[in-house]
């Protein structure tokens, strides 16, 4: 059983807004799994303290970063591209772990006329009131999240495989194609020479 005593208050809520940039269901998502991750594995990261593997790249990870001090800058946050709403935290000092995952009946399906306006979205011919209306939906959602049970939200689970090891920094090389200078472990070798990724893949395609 997660427990429902509060760690993220209003003003955190309109802080990751403004962080993101807009209120939505995604972000809404984010904010509740650092809410979890805030209670079960530990306050703000600091080196490495608090690590967080990601399984999509969507919005809620703006909350995730926000929120819990785990980013991409310090190496604690990992980003795994599986497309999956599903957040594992683990924190170093003794092996505390979980895994988020969305329930797919988190906060029911939605309504036709939302369904219409996404499309809308999508194939860019919204008019400014179909976009009032949809961000009026949105918020409405986002709402829902935000004061829902956390067991309706997500599933609780042990993450797949250890905690990952720390952040290393590495080596700086020269690109013998542009110059500029590419991690060691991103590089890529050619007739010899050192290329970053994008130099490399021009050679690539030449050859």
């Amino acid at each position: 059983m997660i427990k429902e005593a509060p760690v993220v208050t209003e003003e955190h809520v309109k802080q990751a807004v403004a962080f993101h940039g807009h209120m939505c269901p995604g972000l809404a998502m984010g904010i509740r799994a650092a809410e979890v991750a805030l209670r079960e594995i530990g306050p703000h990261a600091q080196d490495e303290e608090v690590v967080a593997v990601v399984e999509t790249d969507m919005c809620a990870v703006d909350a995730i970063q926000y929120l819990t001090g785990c980013t991409f800058g310090k190496g604690n946050l990992i980003h795994l591209d599986y497309g999956k709403n599903a957040y594992s935290f683990y924190r170093r000092s003794d092996g505390k772990a979980i895994r988020i995952v969305s329930r797919p009946d988190a906060i029911g399906p939605l309504s036709d006329e939302h369904k219409q306006l996404w499309a809308k979205l999508r194939e860019k011919n919204m008019t400014d009131a179909d976009k009032q209306r949809f961000w009026q939906l949105q918020n409405e959602r986002a709402k829902l999240i935000l004061e829902a049970p956390l067991e309706k939200l997500y599933d609780f689970k042990q993450p797949i495989g250890d905690t990952p090891r720390h952040a290393r920094i590495h080596n700086s090389l020269d690109c013998a194609g542009c110059g500029e200078k590419v991690m060691e472990t991103r590089a890529r070798t050619f007739d010899g020479n050192t290329y970053c990724l994008p130099c490399f893949q021009k050679l690539d395609r030449r050859n």
